[in-house]
């Protein structure tokens, strides 16, 4: 479980979503968290050529990009210092090997891919891409280390291999598994002698299986998105994701014989209720497989034995939402507990059904794994303390893992909770105010989550804070859509969306205003991804509440974006809109930012990536052309990578520009 404890299908999170979620930090205001898997996958592949060749030059005004924010030398030290400071995600080791260890780190300047000898304390770093790496991998027998090879951030690309020790300066990684296609991952399970890869593109899904080294072989094939979910400990199955049912947001499993891609099992839930199949237990011949439900509106958990064909639901008594994987010896799960923006872990021993709460401060656990001593390593911060990662010993006593080189990040502020009454009942928000701030009312920026299937937390943010550090209040709105609420909010904007959510953003924005947090005459909407598709729309459909707008990476026209976008992306919005735009084009167009460009009032900012294959640059660049029919004041900045960035200088240029923007645009 060393990747983020979070599954559901998201429209548009991808690397930076992950990167800010592993690392408890944020640069870009990046889309909410997402584990980068099956969500990663499906772009038309003629449309990352085509992005290439379409760019043209713009003629819309560019963003300012200022030398410093701060006249004080101390206070523009501090500010960077948070997004330079080096990070490390939690290790990733082999299994059969686990002193050999692979893991994601900025303390290149680039987020890249490194190895980690622990019986001999050497780290290496493996990747040295332009744009970074972050979809990695090491083989069970912890001989090599696979990463996804993508170019310029624009996801499209195939799994590569080299040693764990290095390869030569003049050789070049191999194809991980020869006889698969180049697409979008969609997922991945690797075994000593079975690999099985899924990959997603125009067609839909492919999931092709390698035998001991043979060339791959496809096992699936079908229109509709999907994925590979688990690979069984003796390699004899292989559990796969579906929405052959027509609704990716809700899965259905299949589990599959390796042998000849034959069915052995399925299991579907029914309408709107989803499954993940998050892993098989770790025992060899153990056919146990444990799945993640939301059969009474919430995310549960239970175990499906594919040996006897029966199932055992879970019962854990806690609020909130649940998330878990295996000890290694297969008798417990280490369970993640989500409930009002924090995280807490525990044991539950699977015999005795024993729950026990494991010694974590309080805050946000990025993730979390099991060593074979049944050491528990996680990665944790919150809003004032920079995330690290630990490691929680079986005698209770506990260290710092990895400690990077440099410098630290510098602490920032606690966030506090409320909840806000809204149409769809309370809505949680978090918020903070600059240290030493003034009494009454602040200029407040409202920074909305993407996803939209994600949630805002208590965990440490360098984005955040330099907002704070700026003067500036901050509110996170975890909107209905946000997951971490049950399934009945999360799925409260199927319909509408959009306009949903900035229903209780206006509520939030009331109540600021109303408790004299929030200078009514100088709050900004400000998010990326779907945060930057709500921030456009609420410029156009709650005019009086804004006085600027920043929007990174956003949707802005829907129905281009429709176009342009992938399959599996399509089929994500018609599960969402209730059908294509060729069948409900009102809502659609209801939807959409474009329709309200018009009634636009204040001063707009667009961040966006060239290559993006998510949120493609044709769509945005027809709403600029509307905005400049109007002469209404905007600024663009374009950047050469795709949905975010993984290089820290570029994440701090983009977020100088954005408070500078904000600050020129009140006034300030």
């Amino acid at each position: 479980m060393d990747t983020p404890l979070e599954s559901r299908h998201h429209r548009l999170d991808t690397a930076i979503a992950y990167i800010a979620r592993i690392f408890d930090m944020s640069g870009t205001p990046a889309p909410g968290f997402s584990d980068g898997v099956r969500g990663a996958g499906g772009w038309r592949l003629r449309d990352a050529a085509a992005m290439r060749q379409d760019r043209g030059v713009s003629n819309h005004p560019p963003a300012a990009v200022p030398d410093t924010l701060f006249a004080d030398a101390d206070d523009e030290a501090r500010w960077r210092a948070r997004f330079t400071a080096a990070r490390v995600s939690l290790p990733n080791w082999a299994r059969d090997a686990p002193d050999r260890n692979i893991y994601i780190s900025n303390v290149s300047g680039v987020f890249e891919v490194y190895a980690w000898d622990r019986a001999t304390d050497t780290h290496r770093q493996v990747t040295d891409r332009p744009n970074g790496t972050y979809n990695s991998t090491i083989t069970p027998d912890g001989q090599h280390v696979w990463w996804f090879a993508d170019s310029d951030g624009d996801e499209l690309g195939s799994w590569v291999s080299e040693p764990f020790a290095g390869r030569p300066a003049d050789k070049q990684p191999v194809a991980a598994v020869p006889g698969t296609v180049p697409g979008y991952p969609a997922g991945l399970g690797v075994g000593r002698d079975v690999v099985a890869v899924g990959v997603s593109n125009d067609d839909g899904t492919t999931i092709f299986v390698a035998k001991a080294g043979a060339p791959a072989e496809v096992v699936y094939r079908d229109e509709h998105d999907g994925g590979v979910a688990a690979l069984s400990r003796d390699e004899t199955l292989l559990a796969i994701e579906h929405s052959e049912h027509g609704d990716n947001r809700h899965p259905a499993l299949r589990v599959l014989a390796v042998a000849d891609g034959s069915t052995v099992a399925e299991k579907w839930d029914g309408k709107g209720k989803g499954l993940d199949a998050v892993g098989f237990s770790p025992v060899a011949g153990d056919q146990r497989l444990l799945v993640r439900h939301e059969r009474r509106g919430r995310e549960e958990l239970l175990i499906w034995d594919l040996a006897r064909d029966t199932e055992v639901e879970l019962t854990i008594d806690l609020p909130g939402e649940l998330a878990a994987d295996w000890y290694p010896d297969g008798r417990a799960l280490i369970v993640v507990h989500t409930h009002e923006a924090r995280n807490t872990l525990h044991r539950y021993d699977l015999g005795s059904g024993t729950l026990t709460r494991l010694d974590t401060p309080q805050g946000t656990v990025g993730s979390a794994d099991v060593r074979p001593d049944h050491t528990v390593e996680y990665s944790w911060s919150n809003a004032a303390r920079p995330g690290v990662v630990r490691a929680l010993f079986t005698d209770g006593t506990e260290r710092v893992l990895l400690e990077p080189p440099g410098h630290k990040a510098p602490p920032s502020i606690e966030l506090s909770d409320v909840f806000v009454p809204s149409e769809g009942g309370q809505v949680h928000a978090l918020y903070a105010r600059p240290a030493n701030a003034p009494d009454g009312p602040l200029p407040t920026v409202f920074t909305l989550h993407g996803g939209p299937h994600s949630h805002d937390e208590d965990r440490f943010s360098a984005y955040r804070a330099v907002w704070l550090d700026a003067g500036f209040a901050v509110v996170h709105v975890n909107y209905r859509g946000s997951s971490g609420y049950g399934s009945q909010w999360r799925d409260a904007i199927e319909g509408r969306p959009g306009l949903t959510e900035l229903a209780d953003v206006a509520a939030v924005h009331a109540w600021a205003v109303e408790k004299q947090l929030a200078d009514p005459a100088k709050c900004v909407v400000n998010g990326a991804s779907w945060g930057g598709y709500l921030s456009l729309l609420a410029l156009g459909t709650q005019p009086t509440l804004w006085a600027a707008g920043v929007a990174g990476v956003p949707v802005a026209d829907y129905l281009a974006a429709y176009e342009d976008e992938m399959e599996p992306l399509r089929a994500f919005d018609r599960a969402l809109f209730g059908g294509s735009p060729d069948e409900v084009p009102d809502r659609y167009v209801e939807c959409s930012p474009i329709t309200y460009v018009d009634r636009v009032r204040v001063p707009v900012l667009v961040v966006a990536g060239e290559n993006d294959p998510r949120c493609p640059i044709r769509q945005i660049d027809n709403y600029l052309d509307k905005l400049a029919e109007r002469d209404s004041p905007y600024e663009v900045y374009r950047y050469d990578a795709g949905h975010g960035s993984l290089v820290v200088a570029e994440t701090i240029k983009q977020t100088a520009i954005e408070v500078d923007f904000t600050r020129r645009a009140l006034g300030r």
